[in-house]
């Protein structure tokens, strides 16, 4: 049905939405609301994943965001930031390319990362950056909060028309652990599967 690259339709497959607890999918519905109530008004989708370093937990959320939506049909544009400006972390990065995702690299000390999961489409391109980036929405968007600490710290989002918190555990305290692969491919998969699960519930 779509020519998504096979590894990554296989992870798609392993996907189970019964995993995600009830109070989970309570917080989860907040997000799945705002896309609903766009989608019926023919809106602008725009959903922005913060956190503090823009590195981890919000790139991984903007990337399986646009996969889904291209998955589901939905038309909806992701983005990402943070209060500072790190890295695309490698961490993640290898995570992505584990799951089937193809990544190109450009530049050090903030890379741009080029991803693509599709054949012959234009690729994602992915980069550290503040939430009001000047690539980012300035209005009307979703402010989906991945951690509490970037929560805390954007008391106001200049533009945001919903701040949504939907919070995952940093995979950087398994970094350079016997278990860092495992953890981040874990979290990697838990945000996939529950952006999965909020787009498969918009009619």
């Amino acid at each position: 049905m779509l020519n998504m690259y096979p590894k990554i339709n296989a992870v798609i497959d392993k996907m189970d939405f019964n995993s995600i607890g009830s109070d989970r999918k309570a917080v989860l519905q907040e997000l799945i609301d705002f896309i609903q109530k766009k989608k019926d008004t023919r809106s602008p989708i725009l959903l922005n994943f913060i956190c503090t370093h823009n590195s981890r937990r919000s790139q991984l959320s903007q990337l399986w965001a646009q996969v889904a939506s291209y998955y589901f049909k939905i038309p909806v544009s992701s983005y990402s930031g943070g209060v500072e400006v790190t890295a695309f972390n490698e961490r993640a990065v290898a995570s992505l390319e584990r799951f089937g995702f193809q990544v190109s690299k450009k530049g050090e000390d903030n890379p741009m990362y080029s991803v693509q999961w599709v054949e012959g489409e234009a690729p994602f391109e992915m980069y550290s950056k503040l939430y009001d980036d000047p690539k980012n929405p300035s209005s009307g968007f979703a402010a989906v909060m991945t951690c509490s600490h970037a929560d805390e710290d954007c008391p106001v989002l200049v533009g945001c028309e919903q701040r949504i918190p939907i919070r995952y555990k940093d995979p950087k305290y398994y970094d350079d652990s016997p278990l860092e692969v495992t953890f981040y491919d874990y979290r990697s998969f838990e945000i996939a599967t529950e952006l999965f699960y909020v787009f498969s519930k918009i009619k």
